[in-house]
């Protein structure tokens, strides 16, 4: 019995590392509904793992169960979005102080730097470009590669549970229903300057100056992120007040939900 359910196991982590992607890269927009049977088919797999992949996405805060319309994706309010900043504050200023105490070695610091380089060379391609912003598939590329050099913090901090939570609280604040906008070259070097002297206080030792250059660096983010939202939502807010003209809802271009709709039955669950 046991390479069976080391199989099931398989299956639901294959159905679920495909369903966030789905969920991360936009084919599941935050309000949209899972169907256990088109999942199926795409991932290749049965209902069950789906179904069970389903079940664990819901635990974590990814999905929730609506009354009448089923499993659907998560909608974020405002105050989940400060919580989950604040969440991942509290997590990642305790471990960067651990991890500069712990004096990492040299060639640990060098693999978190070519990472943190990453960034800068994004900053100088864009720059090169001549355009104003990062576009869809280069913004995919920075989120990963930003994720990235937090989470090989956490992992050099030795903490696994955090580095989860970590992870998680990421994924959830980019579940938007709005098109997030494409970094501009200032907003990259920023980034890139916030990460090097985070790194360069790792390097020192200096685990005080570490932990107050990352908490500036995650409240910064979580300024961004809030008033992106505030923006979002009051033009949603102006196009429920004026309706638009006939031509824009003959072109097929129609309001997309707000981000932050009614609050969801499963949020304290998700929080905890």
């Amino acid at each position: 019995m046991k390479p069976a359910r080391t199989r099931d196991g398989s299956l639901q982590h294959k159905a679920y590392a495909f369903i966030q992607q789905q969920i991360l890269q936009g084919r599941l927009p935050a309000g949209a509904a899972l169907s256990e049977v088109s999942l199926a088919r795409q991932v290749g797999v049965s209902r069950t793992p789906v179904r069970e992949a389903i079940g664990q996405l819901v635990a974590e805060g990814f999905l929730e169960r609506i009354p009448g319309r089923g499993v659907v994706v998560v909608q974020l309010t405002r105050e989940d979005l400060i919580e989950l900043y604040e969440l991942r504050e509290a997590l990642e200023v305790y471990a960067i102080g651990k991890l500069a105490r712990q004096r990492p070695s040299p060639a640990e610091l060098a693999a978190v730097r070519e990472v943190c380089d990453q960034i800068r060379q994004m900053a100088e391609e864009l720059r090169r470009s001549g355009r104003d912003r990062l576009n869809d598939a280069e913004m995919q590329a920075f989120l990963a590669t930003d994720l990235k050099f937090h989470l090989l913090l956490l992992r050099l901090a030795g903490n696994r549970r955090i580095m989860k939570v970590v992870a998680d609280t990421r994924l959830l604040t980019r579940i938007f229903s709005y098109r997030r906008e494409g970094h501009d070259v200032p907003q990259l070097e920023s980034i890139y300057r916030y990460h090097s002297e985070i790194l360069d206080a790792v390097e020192a030792g200096d685990a005080a100056a570490a932990m107050d250059k990352l908490g500036e660096h995650i409240r910064v983010s979580r300024q961004e992120r809030l008033a992106a939202y505030d923006r979002w939502e009051r033009e949603h807010e102006l196009k429920r007040v004026v309706p638009l003209p006939s031509e824009i809802w003959l072109s097929g271009e129609s309001p997309s939900p707000a981000p932050g709709g009614a609050k969801r039955a499963g949020a304290s669950r998700a929080r905890t």
